[in-house]
């Protein structure tokens, strides 16, 4: 059996994979060369909860997931806890493995979290996320990905980073450091499951709202931080899913998510799922929301070449 090396040294494979593990891939990357923009952070190493939740992260970071017959795609994969914590317990690495059983490269964000005393404050996570794709496409010999096929798939608060990700993929959040910059961070194509997509009212009542724009920001600062406000016509082509009964995300985010796109002229679609709630990861047994992944496979298969 393989070795999956992981920079969650302390979490047993038998704990995270209990349907069996991940195929290994290229040790874990570093995002940045050196301090991450602005520095700060919190001291001490990454933290991680009984379940794979990650706190404390002092190193941004790329997991890597190579597929045993790769077709050429990739993915990078962000998980939500609401900029709080990261779930790739329940969420990013299922996912991964779900990819690699398509033949799809995965790559799991370890991202900074916006509380954790970094100086970028709600600029961390996504400069770690806009570093990350120019990363992955950099590297697309050395993964034996089509620098063309780099996707982006984000759950809850992960949704609305990596939709930030693929609607703001010019703007400039941090100064170059190195010649990786220059290269694109544009995604290929984007996936948002159960995403936070608005911060405006009355959809308000996230932790992602309190964590990147505070309890009572004001309505611009509130629209800069909404993805929707972002979506223009060369977003690339969207996947949403989220159940109508979802508690935590307001089921009106891809609803205003889809709107954006369709106005804009981005490809999209929209599946809405009878029940599953929030957090479902790749399907909660006996809901409807063990239809997405199914769903999405379909849709890549007609959205990108192969």
């Amino acid at each position: 059996m393989p070795t999956r090396r992981t920079i969650l040294a302390a979490i047993s494979l038998a704990a995270l994979f209990p349907r069996g593990p991940l195929a290994a891939g290229p040790a874990p990357l570093a995002l940045w060369p050196s301090t991450p923009p602005g520095g700060g952070g919190p001291p001490g190493p990454i933290r991680t909860r009984p379940g794979g939740a990650v706190r404390n992260v002092s190193a941004p970071s790329l997991e890597v997931f190579q597929a045993e017959e790769p077709n050429g795609m990739a993915v990078l994969i962000a998980a939500g806890g609401g900029y709080r914590r990261i779930q790739n317990g329940n969420e990013a690495l299922p996912a991964a493995r779900w990819l690699n059983a398509h033949g799809i490269t995965a790559f799991v964000l370890t991202y900074r979290l916006p509380g954790e005393g970094w100086a970028a404050g709600p600029l961390a996570p996504l400069q770690d996320a806009q570093r990350a794709i120019r990363v992955i496409r950099a590297g697309a010999s050395r993964f034996d990905i089509h620098a063309d096929r780099i996707g982006v798939l984000g759950f809850s608060a992960g949704g609305h980073l990596l939709g930030l990700a693929a609607t703001r993929s010019t703007f400039i959040t941090y100064e170059r450091v190195d010649a990786t910059d220059q290269i694109s961070a544009r995604p290929d194509f984007a996936a948002l499951i159960y995403p936070i997509i608005t911060l405006k009212p009355p959809y308000d009542r996230t932790s992602s709202r309190k964590m990147l724009v505070g309890e009572h920001p004001d309505p611009a600062l509130t629209a800069e931080w909404s993805v929707e406000e972002h979506v223009k016509a060369n977003c690339p082509p969207m996947f949403l899913a989220q159940a109508k009964d979802d508690p935590v995300s307001d089921p009106h985010n891809t609803l205003l998510m889809q709107a954006a796109c369709e106005q804009a002229g981005i490809p999209v679609e929209l599946l809405q799922l009878d029940d599953g709630g929030h957090g479902f990861g790749m399907g909660r047994p006996g809901t409807a929301s063990m239809a997405w992944p199914d769903a999405f496979a379909s849709w890549l298969a007609k959205t990108v070449p192969s």
